[in-house]
């Protein structure tokens, strides 16, 4: 506990300095402009405040094209350190907070995966870790997002173990939590069901830890839905933008369709084919699938599964350089976290390991396979590069042992000698 709480406060320390060397210099937009979604964020927050309307794209009228999680917490700190920098750098304070406290939560699904050691290891290269010092400077979502997901991974392994009612409340609270930033996290519970069938649940437990997930889930997000039936008088399960993702995740290299997709289609327009959200940007997205599956199959199939995987993982949620320290150094760095994660996952499979790296595989799995359909950026996949640096560590950890065993070995055998 004691090398934790060390470790913790020298993250917060580092994060600190990063956030008052650096401050706006992270800003990823102007605000002026508001051209991109930090500085957006910073105007809804603003609006929010002050109009009590959550507004987003939409100048100062209401919105539901984002989750209003990062608004509502960035607009508190703002009503009491104040909307210029005091509140923003006050939010930017507690987003180091929060990556400080993500030790404790990787060091316990580390070592519940594999063993102590193999915790250390990760808590330290995580420490080290440098996206995550521009990511408690920025104002996005990934910095709340992550943490909140290692805790309701935490919470996850508890409730299955003890099968207690208040650990699957928690379950559905977070859930919820973690959809008011980022909405694909709401099924993300369903991965209990093969940790149940895994564990020998019964039919009548399964039933009920169900119900109460979702119970809990959604009475944290009734609040969300009565507040979009009132404005825009329908129902709005999270956003009015879900379209738009899926048809932007269609584009391949931030290319147009090939020509012949355009003579197949008349109806659209080069100029306008990635414009639009909901249902009609939905069509548009299913018609280029149709198009490229049919008559370039092989480009978007490696689009969807190389080239996904590529953008979410390889490529480092590093916008900005930190004490100039350049991107292609982390991006070198991201590569070799990623590579050795892999086969630290195949090491732990052929070892045999267990059924407890299910939890952490079936994780993986998750986050990776709801992003495929839709746009994929390493702000996505940033949230679990915490998870290939876990089985990094475990690679570093059996390489240590089987170098200490050989060297063991040896000096035996000189000793029979």
């Amino acid at each position: 506990m004691r090398f934790l709480l060390i470790l913790s406060s020298i993250v917060f320390l580092m994060s600190l300095i990063v956030i008052l060397v650096h401050g706006d210099r992270l800003l990823l937009g102007d605000p002026i402009k508001l051209n991109n979604d930090d500085v957006k964020y910073i105007h809804s927050a603003k609006v929010l405040l002050n109009e009590g309307t959550l507004a987003y794209n939409s100048g100062n009228d209401p919105s539901a094209f984002i989750m209003p999680g990062l608004p509502i917490i960035l607009s508190g700190f703002m009503a009491i350190f104040g909307e210029q920098h005091g509140g923003v750098t006050a939010f930017r304070i507690f987003q180091a907070f929060l990556q400080a406290i993500c030790i404790f939560p990787v060091y316990y699904i580390a070592r519940y995966t594999f063993n102590h050691r193999v915790a250390i290891i990760t808590s330290l290269i995580v420490a080290v870790y440098i996206p995550d010092y521009f990511t408690s400077g920025s104002i996005l979502t990934e910095c709340i997002f992550r943490f909140v997901v290692l805790i309701l991974l935490c919470v996850m392994i508890t409730a299955l173990h003890t099968k207690k009612t208040s650990w699957y409340i928690g379950v559905g609270l977070l859930t919820a939590s973690a959809a008011y930033f980022k909405p694909q996290a709401s099924l993300f519970p369903g991965i209990m069901l093969f940790l149940w069938l895994c564990y020998r649940y019964s039919f009548k437990e399964i039933v009920r830890f169900t119900l109460t997930i979702v119970a809990a889930y959604i009475l944290l997000l009734i609040p969300w839905w009565i507040r979009n039936y009132i404005t825009f008088g329908h129902f709005i399960l999270f956003t009015s933008s879900a379209g738009s993702p899926f048809l932007l995740g269609t584009r391949i290299q931030y290319q147009l369709p090939s020509a012949g997709f355009f003579e197949a289609y008349p109806q659209y327009d080069p100029s306008t084919i990635f414009i639009g959200a909901d249902r009609g940007a939905v069509a548009k997205g299913l018609d280029i699938l149709k198009y490229g599956l049919v008559h370039e199959p092989l480009k978007y199939i490696h689009h969807y599964t190389v080239g996904r995987f590529r953008s979410l993982y390889i490529v480092p949620f590093y916008l900005h350089d930190i004490f100039s320290i350049k991107k292609n150094i982390v991006g070198n760095i991201q590569t070799v976290i990623v590579w050795s994660g892999l086969i630290g996952m195949l090491w732990a499979c052929v070892r045999k390991t267990g059924k407890r790296l299910l939890p952490i595989f079936l994780t993986l799995l998750y986050f990776t396979a709801i992003q495929i359909p839709f746009v994929a950026m390493s702000r996505y996949g940033y949230p679990m590069l915490t998870f290939f640096i876990l089985f990094m560590s475990y690679m570093i950890y059996q390489v240590i042992f089987t170098f200490k065993r050989e060297l063991s070995s040896k000096n035996e055998v000189k000793e029979y000698v």
